[in-house]
């Protein structure tokens, strides 16, 4: 397909144009997707402030990478999708030959392929990525929920390794867009959630998400506050989910003897935490990290939004058009809302 397309071009950080650029090229084993929907998105936050080592490796470069779409072109190779299919995936698909993916520890890959270009008009999928981590949206889920897919697969996964199980009482950290789909995930597991974040407006609205209690984080007291609600022990399991080295600690804090910690909020290069080594030791204390996604963890997560058991229309606070992403962006900055979609 030829012709030209809008894009938000990521030039620096801090540098990102609205401007036309070609549309992308397709090879015969990929597929060009129209964007009917994008999504804002912590890391692309990030990204547009300051960069990204491994997803951002040109410039100057569309970014964005929680989308749906249609696709508009197939190449001659291509047998998993027709043009008019209704799409979604992850931004992401493993190799399925190092060392990590033979130990089936696939988020660890090293040769991770990275699909870019969500706040575009339209985004060209590689064939290793569109044969492994796409799938057919089905025609009831609107495509501004189905873009919900990656992160919610991030949040699938993270829930998958850690011990929670009915009865248990968790604590969430951050009651961001992937604290709340863990607060649901978690509810949904049959744990008593408990909701942890600085924002009041944030903590009602994880009252939609299935949470038993919520506790504010700008009291000095906050972490005595979740361990009462465990008779004083602490919480079976603390995740943490704001990225803040001084927060992974507080988790460390908050959970009970024997307990599990799941430090899935990334931190910024080069910090450190300090812990109490006597009490992490002799209270016998798991401390865990998650990151990203595997394609079972995607697979599920399509279900779960398709099945209904999680309601993507909660995490959609509103809409901006295209050229207002960084608008939308810098919104989610000064935490307005959960996330807005972008629609071209």
């Amino acid at each position: 397909m030829q012709g030209k397309m809008k894009a938000q071009m990521f030039y620096a950080p801090g540098d990102v144009r609205f401007e036309e650029t070609d549309i992308p090229q397709i090879k015969d084993d990929e597929v060009l997707v129209q964007v009917k929907a994008a999504l804002t998105c912590g890391t692309d936050l990030k990204t547009y402030r300051r960069g990204h080592p491994t997803i951002i490796t040109s410039v100057p470069s569309t970014f964005g990478h929680e989308f749906s779409g249609v696709v508009v072109e197939a190449g001659k190779d291509v047998t998993k999708f027709k043009v008019g299919d209704r799409i979604v995936g992850a931004n992401t698909a493993p190799c399925f030959e190092c060392e990590h993916c033979k130990n089936k520890r696939y988020s660890l890959c090293e040769n991770l392929q990275y699909l870019n270009g969500a706040y575009s008009e339209y985004v060209a999928v590689p064939a290793h990525i569109l044969k492994y981590n796409f799938y057919r949206v089905p025609d009831h889920l609107p495509f501004e929920q189905a873009a919900l897919l990656e992160p919610l697969a991030c949040a699938v996964h993270g829930s998958d390794r850690i011990p929670a199980k009915v009865g248990d009482t968790v604590a969430v950290i951050g009651a961001g867009p992937i604290g709340l789909m863990f607060m649901k995930l978690l509810s949904l597991k049959g744990c008593r959630v408990i909701a942890v974040d600085l924002s009041d407006y944030r903590l009602e609205q994880s009252k939609k998400f299935g949470v038993w209690e919520t506790v504010n984080a700008s009291g000095e007291e906050h972490i005595k506050e979740v361990r009462d609600l465990c008779n004083g022990q602490g919480a079976d399991v603390v995740v943490e989910a704001t990225g803040f080295p001084e927060v992974w600690e507080n988790a460390v804090n908050m959970v009970r003897p024997g307990g599990t910690v799941l430090a899935f909020g990334g931190t910024k290069a080069g910090t450190s935490i300090t812990l109490d080594c006597q009490k992490f030791h002799y209270e016998e204390i798991t401390l865990k990290a998650v990151y990203h996604h595997t394609p079972y963890h995607v697979q599920l997560a399509l279900k779960l939004l398709s099945n209904g058991q999680i309601d993507g229309s909660l995490f959609i606070t509103g809409h901006y058009p295209l050229e207002k992403a960084i608008d939308a962006l810098e919104s989610i900055g000064r935490q307005e809302g959960i996330k807005y979609a972008i629609i071209p």
